[in-house]
């Protein structure tokens, strides 16, 4: 058998202010940190041992996955990181609160906005300093690759490579990867993985901080998946993302 796991970084500050994040690289909170420790513990007791782990470039998930594996003792595995792990590309919405912008935009331009496949927010200007062109993290990449905002469309487009070239072969080779990231660019590795529609992936919510296992044969066809951790609780936290971009 063989496992992935996927973890939504813990609560971060703007998680919790309701702010679009995207790309800006906004820190854990207490909370967020006691629920990335938490998710170590939930693995522990599952009895899940990884080979390496990868993440992204933002520091909300990059902490999460440390705190996580010095929960579980493996602080030691290898760990990769990529851009094309990060969180969608808010675009200019980054930094806006979402019942705020419900209020301004209606609840049905936020869940668009938030949640559907191919439309994607208002972009960036080239001369944002919100740009990731300017950020040095990114000198590496071609520009042409840099988003300015994207759609879950393009976030799954810009994350395949990762998936494809590196997390797969890595499973093949391994028995357990860790993958810590974000709301978005897990939700694209989900619909790849389980073959969700267009459609139906505007539905999917993945709270923070709760590890989501995948278990495939040897062949790497998907045999079940499951969330770690008390189901109704589970519930109720993917409810209260759902809800973020409702008007206070």
């Amino acid at each position: 058998m063989k496992t992935i796991v996927l973890l939504r970084h813990g609560q971060s500050a703007w998680n919790a202010e309701n702010r679009f994040t995207g790309w800006t690289d906004v820190d854990l909170t207490e909370q967020g940190m006691a629920e990335a420790r938490k998710a170590g513990v939930l693995m522990k007791e599952a009895g899940l041992r990884f080979d390496l782990a990868f993440t992204s470039y933002l520091k909300r998930a990059i902490k999460t996955l440390n705190f996580a594996l010095d929960s579980l003792g493996q602080d030691y595995i290898p760990v990769s990181k990529s851009w094309r792990l990060n969180e969608k590309h808010y675009g200019n919405l980054q930094g806006l609160n979402k019942s705020e912008t419900a209020a301004k935009y209606g609840e049905e331009q936020v869940l668009v906005w938030r949640r559907s496949y191919d439309i994607a927010p208002p972009a960036l200007t080239e001369d944002d300093p919100r740009n990731p062109k300017h950020d040095p993290r990114y000198r590496g990449v071609p520009d042409a690759d840099l988003p300015r905002t994207e759609a879950l469309k393009d976030t799954i487009e810009r994350l395949m490579p990762c998936w494809n070239d590196e997390i797969v072969p890595a499973l093949r080779k391994n028995s357990a990867i860790l993958v810590a990231a974000h709301g978005n660019s897990l939700r694209g590795i989900v619909k790849h993985v389980k073959g969700i529609s267009d459609k139906d992936i505007i539905s999917l919510n993945l709270p923070t901080g709760i590890p989501y296992v995948f278990e495939f044969d040897d062949e790497l066809n998907l045999k079940k998946d499951y969330f770690l951790g008390d189901p109704e609780e589970v519930r109720k936290l993917m409810e209260a993302v759902a809800n973020q971009g409702r008007k206070a």
